[in-house]
Order: structure tokens, then C-alpha cells, then sequence
């Protein structure tokens, strides 16, 4: 049944452990022509694994984490810039070694449990703690490594203490609390792009209470932030509901109280046909990525139509789809097999007849060609990239000791399922194509997405389908993908990061000295050199470089596309049906 969005509307109801809830009373006009009021109801195709901020790993939890924590920064969803979070303003002294923040005043965190039923101020001491604890050994700290590591004073050598099980008194050196409001950060070296850093997830607020009444696990599920939602139902593989939080610190131009909505709604449904149905029915406010097959035909209807129902939003992504190595392990351990899978797919026929146009072929490495990184210097032009050449990849596979196949071990693709049917028709046309330029054969294996991550951060697969989409606008985002530092000593240890387990002294060098300058022209121009060693060794397999198709019902408003598919819904408002063809 289609929502009724009109004002004084019969309420709408939602369950919460036998209760029930009002999250919609209408809609109520606010100052400036924007509403009050309305769930948003959005779906995520895969289950999501923890909203814990220092195990997040995956899309479908920050999704909904990022919803109900902040950090100092956050980004615009507009444009991507870095804008205030918690931290009102800020400050770099000139190198860029020394960051001041300024906490705002009468942010509170959540009413919860671990504060007795009430809320509680933040100051600068809870990042302080924070912080420190994104430095301490934890099999659940996927963040550190990415984060603060080798860039933040006394970083390493409080890790190490920890591990060690002798936590240095005064936690991470270069996290000092000035005054209650005021936060300094000092840097082992020049870093223009920190504030880049302190977007992700690794680098959200939480209390202390919250870890000692809950524990890393309980907290997986149970979140005590600051954010403009509040988490009030998880029903694991069918529902989390989020409503507003009522004490959140922040008000819009006009005055009036954010956020917008009253509360939103993510469902699980797991087939994107299923999901765009949903959507049409008006069960659905948005749906992220259209199903391959039907790319085409909604276009159509869209340029035919004269009165549109919803709204399309396109925009090339900061994201890239590719497969895995595992480099330590026979026979990827062997360069010229690595560079043979890659010249052996045609890339520009998968995007063109297998994805229908969704997409761009992956004929550069790792940093997917977005328009701000051009901008900034990174030179795509120079890279030079993998071309379909069956020739070439017969020539390094016998080379290698294959010659036509001969003598190569059985080989498992693991895909993950949900996502739609790319992930499958992707994995067939690539295993035809092997056969017919290698002859091998390859079986596909498709796996629930959290035993699929779980396999591959383990070290347990040869051969996988995964994807990346940034967690921040720089080409370091990718690439960090691939830094040797970012590999567990141990093959069994989880590997987040760097799960293709990737070492080159030469990229590691590159990109040190990258994280290193403040000049941005500079940095990306060592970025570019950094990708180029990794395509002339065959590090991982492009196959294409994400563009992003949404669907909007035309009722939701200030829900901008971006090229992360980052997401904000602090603004995010609806309008009654009347107004909803207005810009």
C-alpha cells in the first residue's frame, strides 16, 4: 500500500518489542517550506555484520551505524567536503602536525542504560578515551591499522603496549585533552588529509559506559551515540528501526529542530526484483542500485513518461568491483599467472552485454576514475592499464607453467550472493572467458555475505569477488587496499584491510612517502606511481568501476547522490504529495 503523506493522516505504527510506537503523525510544516515527520523506509540487500564502530567492515552496517554515531568531521552528501560534526571548528598550525579541535558545547549522547536512563555531555575526554582505544589490541579493531597507526604520536607504541598487556599510563602520546572543549592531535608527520580519516567509522564516538556494560560483543547490536537517530528495533535478517533522537544538537538555517524525520525503517529483502517491486508498490522511498535487467527498460519509461513517480539519481561512483588473490598461496603467488587472469577478460563485454551499460570497464588499476581525483592530479592518462589480450595471457600462463591449462589445480571462484544478479552473471561470463583463453576450469561457489567476508579476511579462499567504495574522497582510500603494513602476521590472523595479503617493497615505499606530503599535487602524483606498480604485478583484477543508480520516490527530499554513496539523513525530509513534483 502506497503511504499517504498528507498532514493529520491516521498514524502509522511500528513494533518494538511488543509495544507499540508512534513514528508518524502526519506532517508538520517548518519554518523555510521543509516537514517534520514520516518514516523513511529503505532496504539493504545484505544482512549487516556489526555496528560496532571499530568491527564495521562492510557497507550494509555503516549504512545504518552512521546514522546513530558522529565524529568530530563528518562529509557533506552533497559535495563530500569535510564539514563540523562534534567538533564545531578546528585548526592545523602550518605543516599540518598539529590539529586543534573545539567540541561543541551541549552535544549529548544518547539516553541509555549505561548512563542510568539519562544522557550525558560529551567533552573532550571521550575522544580522548576513544581514541585511545582505537590504539589497543582487539581481535574486533579492524580500524586502527587504516587510522592511526604510524600517523598519530605514540599510536604504535601504545598498540604495542596493549598487546603486550601493559597499557602505557596517559594512553596515545599525541591525543591531549586541553580543556573540556578542546582536543589536540599531534602527527609523526605532515598530513594535509587527516581530517579525511576521522570520517570513518573506526574513528565515530561512543562512551566508555557503553564498552564496560556491554562489551565489544553486546555492542554489535547495541549502539550509544550521538547521531540524529536513535536504534529502538533489531530484528536481525528483517528489520532495524531508528527514530529520531530528540536531544540532537543540531538545528537547520531556519531554526527548526533536526532531524526531519521521525524515525527509518530498513528492511532485508534480498532480491533486488523483489526490492524494485516493493519500491513501485510505494513500499520503498529509495533503492540503491537497479537490477541489471531492468536498467534499460526503466530508463524508457522514464523518457517516455509525462508524469514521472520517481526520480533517478546517477553519478559515477567511488567504488570498483573486483576479484581477489590470495598472494601468499600457490598459484597466485606467481606474478605471471596474476597478469594472465587479467589480460584474459574482456572488461569493455562485460559492462557492455553483461552489466547493460552499468558500469565502466576497470582498464586502470585500483582508484577508480572520479572526477575530483582528476581534478586533484591523479594522472589516469599515464597508467597503463590492462587490455584484453588472449595472446598475451596464453604467453604468461605457459610461462608460468600452464601452457594451455595443463597442470593447473582446480579453482574455486566464491562469490557472495544478494546484490542482485551481477555478482552472478559476472562470475559465469568471466569463468567462460577463462576457459576459453586459459582452459581452466573453474567452479563458482556462492556464499551468505558474512561467511563470504568472514572466508576471505581469513585467508581461507584463492580466488573471490569483492568490491570497495570509499570511505573517504582520496585516492588513499584504495590504495591502502594494498599497503603491505596492512597484513597480519599470521595467514589465519583476519586481514581486513589488505585481504589479498599484497607486499611490494616498491608500492609500500611509494605510498609512504604519499601519506607523507602535504602538497596535494605531489601526493597524487606518487599515488599514480603507487597504482602503477600494482597493475605491472597484478595485485588484484579490476573488472569495472561502479556507477551509482538510485531510485527516489519524488515525496523525499535534501537526499542527495554523491559519488560514496554516502549518506546523511539528518536533513532529509518529505513533502505531502501536492508539493512533490516542486524542486
Amino acid at each position: 500500500m502506497k503511504k499517504i503523506i498528507l498532514p493529520f493522516v491516521a498514524l502509522a505504527l511500528i513494533y518494538s518489542c511488543g509495544q507499540e510506537v508512534n513514528t508518524e503523525g502526519g506532517l508538520q510544516k517548518l519554518n523555510g517550506g521543509k516537514y517534520s515527520g514520516g518514516v523513511l523506509r529503505l532496504n539493504i540487500v545484505e544482512d549487516f555484520r556489526n555496528l560496532y564502530p571499530l568491527d564495521i567492515t562492510e557497507e550494509s552496517s555503516k549504512f545504518i551505524a552512521s546514522q546513530m554515531y558522529e565524529g568530530l568531521v563528518k562529509l557533506s552528501q552533497i559535495d563530500l567536503s569535510v564539514i563540523p560534526a562534534l567538533a564545531e571548528s578546528w585548526k592545523s598550525n602550518e605543516d599540518a602536525t598539529v590539529w586543534t579541535f573545539h567540541i561543541r558545547k551541549g552535544a549529548k549522547f544518547h539516553k541509555d542504560e549505561c548512563f542510568g536512563g539519562k544522557g550525558r555531555e560529551v567533552t573532550a575526554k571521550d575522544f580522548k578515551w576513544c581514541f585511545d582505544n582505537l590504539c589497543t589490541g582487539s581481535p574486533h579493531n579492524q580500524w586502527y591499522s587504516t587510522t592511526f597507526k604510524d600517523r598519530v604520536k605514540g599510536a604504535n607504541e601504545y598498540y604495542q603496549s596493549t598487546k603486550d598487556k601493559k597499557s602505557l599510563a596517559g594512553g596515545v602520546s599525541g591525543v591531549k585533552v586541553i580543556d573540556d572543549y578542546t582536543l589536540e592531535i599531534t602527527l609523526n608527520n605532515s598530513f594535509a588529509g587527516f581530517l579525511n580519516i576521522l570520517v570513518v567509522p573506526g574513528c565515530y564516538l561512543f562512551p566508555k559506559e557503553a564498552l564496560e556494560k556491554y562489551g565489544e560483543d553486546g555492542m554489535r547490536i547495541k549502539t550509544v551515540g550521538t547521531g540524529p537517530f536513535i536504534l529502538k528495533t533489531v530484528k536481525e535478517g528483517e528489520t532495524v528501526i531508528m527514530e529520531k533522537n530528540p536531544d540532537y544538537w543540531a538545528k537547520d538555517a531556519d531554526g527548526n529542530q533536526l532531524p526531519y524525520l521521525d524515525a527509518v525503517r530498513y528492511s532485508f529483502i534480498k532480491e533486488k526484483k523483489q526490492e524494485f517491486l516493493e519500491f513501485k508498490k510505494g513500499n520503498l522511498d529509495m533503492v540503491y542500485r537497479i537490477p541489471t535487467e531492468n536498467i534499460g527498460d526503466i530508463l524508457s519509461d522514464l523518457k517516455k513518461a509525462k508524469e514521472n513517480t520517481f526520480l533517478i539519481q546517477v553519478t559515477p561512483a567511488m567504488s570498483v568491483f573486483y576479484y581477489g588473490f590470495l598472494h601468499p598461496k600457490a598459484p597466485f603467488n606467481d606474478k605471471r599467472v596474476r597478469l594472465a587472469f587479467n589480460h584474459a577478460i574482456d572488461r569493455q563485454k562485460i559492462v557492455d552485454y553483461t552489466l547493460k551499460g552499468d558500469g565502466i570497464p576497470a582498464f586502470y588499476g585500483i582508484v577508480p576514475p572520479a572526477a575530483s581525483f582528476k581534478t586533484k592530479g591523479y594522472n589516469f592518462k599515464a597508467l597503463k592499464g590492462y587490455t584484453y589480450d588472449p595472446d598475451l595471457a596464453k604467453k604468461l600462463f605457459s610461462e608460468a607453467g600452464f601452457p594451455n591449462g595443463k597442470n593447473f589445480p582446480h579453482l574455486t571462484l566464491q562469490i557472495n550472493s544478494g546484490g542482485g544478479d551481477r555478482n552472478v552473471l559476472t562470475a559465469q561470463v568471466i569463468q567462460s572467458m577463462l576457459k576459453e583463453n586459459l582452459n581452466i576450469d573453474v567452479n563458482i561457489e556462492t556464499l551468505p555475505f558474512t561467511q563470504h567476508l568472514d572466508k576471505i579476511e581469513g585467508g581461507q579462499t584463492l580466488l573471490w569477488r569483492t568490491g570497495w567504495t570509499s570511505d573517504y574522497p582520496d585516492p588513499e582510500s584504495f590504495l591502502t587496499l594494498l599497503y603491505g603494513e596492512n597484513i597480519p602476521e599470521n595467514l589465519s590472523d583476519r586481514s581486513f584491510i589488505n585481504s589479498v595479503r599484497y607486499k611490494s617493497a616498491k608500492f609500500d615505499s611509494l605510498f609512504s612517502l604519499a601519506m607523507k606530503e602535504v602538497d596535494d599535487k605531489k601526493r597524487y602524483d606518487l599515488y599514480t606511481q603507487a597504482d602503477q606498480v600494482a597493475i605491472d604485478e597484478g595485485a588484484i583484477m579490476p573488472i569495472f568501476y561502479d556507477e551509482v543508480y538510485r531510485l527516489i520516490q519524488k515525496n523525499v527530499k535534501q537526499f542527495d547522490v554523491n559519488a560514496m554513496e554516502y549518506r546523511d539523513l539528518t536533513s532529509v525530509y518529505f513533502v505531502p504529495e501536492e508539493e512533490k513534483d516542486k524542486k
